[in-house]
C-alpha cells in the first residue's frame, strides 16, 4: 500500500502564490495533482511522468509549475498568479499499476 501525504495549502490573496507538496511512501511511475472545487467533478491539475514530460490544465498554463525528486518520492505544486477559480481541495496523485489519492489539502483564494 502507498500512502500519499500533501502538505502546503491555505488562504492566500489573488494574485499571490503557494507551492504543494507530496511526499510517497515509495517510488511511483507517474506523479500530480487533481483538484475538486465544490459543486464540481475532480479534474486534472498537472501530471508528471517518469520519463519527464508533463501535462497541464489549460486554465493552469504559465501560472502552475510541476517538480518531481524521483530520490525523495515526491513532487511538487508551485503555484503562481493564483485566482479565486483556484479554489479547490487539492489530491496529490500517482500510479504504480494502480491509482492512488492523497487526503487533499485545501487552497482557498481570496478576492
Amino acid at each position: 500500500q502507498v500512502q500519499l501525504v500533501e502538505s502546503g495549502g491555505g488562504l492566500v490573496q489573488a494574485g499571490g502564490s503557494l507551492r504543494l507538496s507530496c511526499a510517497a511512501s515509495r517510488s511511483l511511475s507517474t506523479m500530480g495533482w487533481y483538484r475538486q472545487a465544490p459543486g464540481k467533478q475532480r479534474e486534472l491539475v498537472a501530471l508528471m511522468y517518469n520519463i519527464g514530460s508533463t501535462n497541464y490544465a489549460d486554465s493552469v498554463k504559465g501560472r502552475f509549475t510541476i517538480s518531481r525528486d524521483n530520490a525523495k518520492n515526491t513532487v511538487d505544486l508551485q503555484m503562481n498568479s493564483l485566482k479565486p477559480e483556484d479554489t479547490a481541495v487539492y489530491y496529490c496523485y500517482g500510479w504504480r499499476f494502480t491509482d492512488y489519492w492523497g487526503q487533499g489539502t485545501q487552497v482557498t483564494v481570496s478576492s
